[in-house]
């Protein structure tokens, strides 16, 4: 066995040692200091086990698998920083209320989950271990105990079994078309392509994967999850947990093939999601369920590459969606992070801490000289010159706009003493966040034989990013000066009315008939615009196609 294959093994073992280990009491008590080592051979692996042998563990009909390409260590090597900031983060920073041990077990459970979903390499050990990281982050959910976080875990469990009953009925026809019923992945995608149930299997893996990373209309589980999981979870969660759908899409769905009803299936959902996403974030107060509306948008942009790339065959947008989603890793968790950083801090440290949060929430927007900046500028190609890249510009406008207004709400969060100061070890795992999300995606490139950093730092390319970022300031300097009100939408939105209407059924309903009619008469300019963008996208998409 070579040194890269054996890092694969730790890579996914000793999350499940030290969960092991947890059965003993002595070892439990001490389990919180060890868990930021839990993730570093993560880090080494993603670095040097890309492409290598495969480590398996079962037999030739059941492999029980794990291998590492490219897509893959990506995401893995984001993750695992993210993993190691959150970790240390939660030493000392846990509220009263959450019991240490039962923590350390639930967070070993999802990141054993998470880190071995990532190297899965065949149907069984990839199910069993997305089942593992489904409960385990419910279980994180509602680590607090209270009856909102409670409420918030059965639904994120409920939606995860529901998106992984299609998967398991799509991995049961893959391995019925594979050559000797093959259960390893690479095997069904490549069977996948000519099969004639293409088109049913391809429909269980999107609903599935879908459903997971919170595509409009079934997105409603992240910011009930997000807006009352603690911040070191809300962080792993928002940040390397959601990943594991992106990464089984570029697995699964079949290479060097076109299908363009699909791929046109997936961007316009994606899209739509990326503007649906910002239309209801503006309309949040609480920084946590905003960054959650934002990572609905940012993960409907990470279909839409997908999408566009599935629409011609075109190879490299399966490490452009990577990469960008890699940066949405780093970028996301450690906006989670600042909240807590900005919360333990006073006003004479104001812009000390403030400075790289804007840095940060406008690299969302595509800010040049920033990751998001170099990010947007390695998806142009996949998203081209069309109605796609209209439509994704707009979106840079909207998440000007959306990260403004986590900006002003999170400006209101600082601590009541002037001289309040967070502690080091929230201040060092915020930073080095906030680094590895302008450091990482350079690195990426410099390292990609596929992209220029020097053409990424031209005039044309630097000026493409900051334009929709001037707009959307302008704009919405232009909207503080007018007299709108947004309407109070409860987080979850879509879920939220859906749960209440099958609750209380009649009360529910003329309830918010009430609440929208006000809402239309508080807000007439914003409801508008938010109809009008919906049915010009539709009009523009049918025309457009």
């Amino acid at each position: 066995m070579s040194f890269a294959t054996l890092l694969i093994g730790i890579t996914v073992g000793l999350p499940f040692a030290l969960l092991l280990a947890c059965f003993l009491a002595p070892a439990r008590k001490h389990m919180l200091g060890i868990l930021p080592y839990a993730p570093i051979p993560s880090l080494f692996a993603a670095i040097l086990s890309v492409d290598a042998p495969a480590l398996v563990l079962g037999n030739a009909r059941i492999p029980v698998a794990f291998e590492l390409d490219l897509p893959g260590a990506i995401l893995l090597g984001a993750s695992a920083i993210l993993w190691i900031a959150s970790a240390c983060y939660a030493q000392k920073s846990l509220p009263p209320t959450v019991n240490p041990e039962r923590f350390s077990v639930c967070w070993l459970m999802t990141l054993a989950g998470c880190m071995g979903v990532y190297l899965a390499a065949d149907m069984v050990s990839f199910y069993g271990l997305l089942a593992l990281l489904s409960v385990g982050a419910s279980c994180l959910v509602m680590i607090e105990s209270s009856p909102r976080s409670q409420t918030a875990a059965m639904i994120y469990l409920g939606i995860a079994l529901f998106a992984e009953t299609f998967l398991l009925l799509a991995f049961v026809l893959l391995a019925s078309i594979t050559p000797e019923h093959s259960l390893w992945i690479q095997d069904a995608s490549a069977a996948l392509a000519d099969s004639s149930m293409r088109d049913l299997i391809i429909a269980l893996l999107v609903l599935g994967f879908g459903i997971k990373a919170g595509l409009v209309p079934t997105h409603f589980f992240m910011p009930k999850a997000y807006s009352v999981a603690i911040l070191p979870v809300a962080a792993v969660l928002s940040g390397a947990v959601i990943k594991a759908s992106v990464l089984g899409l570029i697995r699964f769905l079949p290479e060097h093939i076109a299908l363009p009803d699909w791929g046109m299936a997936l961007a316009a959902i994606g899209l739509f999601g990326a503007l649906y996403g910002v239309a209801i974030g503006l309309t949040q107060k609480d920084p946590k369920t905003i960054l959650a509306y934002s990572s609905v948008s940012q993960m409907g942009f990470i279909i839409a590459i997908l999408g566009m790339g599935i629409m011609v065959a075109d190879e490299g947008s399966r490490l452009a969606a990577a990469f960008y989603a890699a940066r949405h890793v780093v970028a996301k968790g450690g906006l989670f992070l600042a909240i807590g950083v900005i919360a333990a801090t006073g006003l004479r440290r104001y812009w000390i801490v403030f400075t790289p949060v804007i840095l940060v929430a406008l690299s969302f927007a595509g800010l040049p000289l920033t990751g998001g900046g170099l990010a947007k500028s390695v998806t142009k190609d996949v998203m081209g010159d069309g109605l796609a890249y209209t439509i994704a510009t707009l979106s840079s406008v909207a998440s000007t706009l959306l990260m403004l207004h986590f900006i002003h709400q999170l400006k209101t969060t600082f601590a009541n003493n002037p001289d309040a100061k967070s502690l080091s070890s929230q201040n060092g795992s915020w930073l080095i966040l906030a680094i590895a999300c302008l450091l990482l995606p350079v690195a990426l490139i410099a390292y990609a034989p596929s992209h220029d950093l020097a053409k990424a730092l031209e005039a044309y390319t630097l000026w493409a990013g900051l334009w929709p970022i001037l707009v959307g300031i302008c704009i919405a300097l232009l909207v503080s000066r007018l007299p709108i009100r947004a309407p109070q939408i409860s987080a979850g939105d879509i879920g939220h009315a859906v749960l209440n209407a099958f609750t209380h059924p009649t009360a529910a309903i003329s309830t918010r008939v009430a609440k929208l009619d006000a809402a239309l008469g508080q807000w007439p300019i914003a409801a508008m615009t938010l109809l009008s963008v919906v049915i010009l996208f539709s009009i523009a998409f049918i025309f457009g196609n």
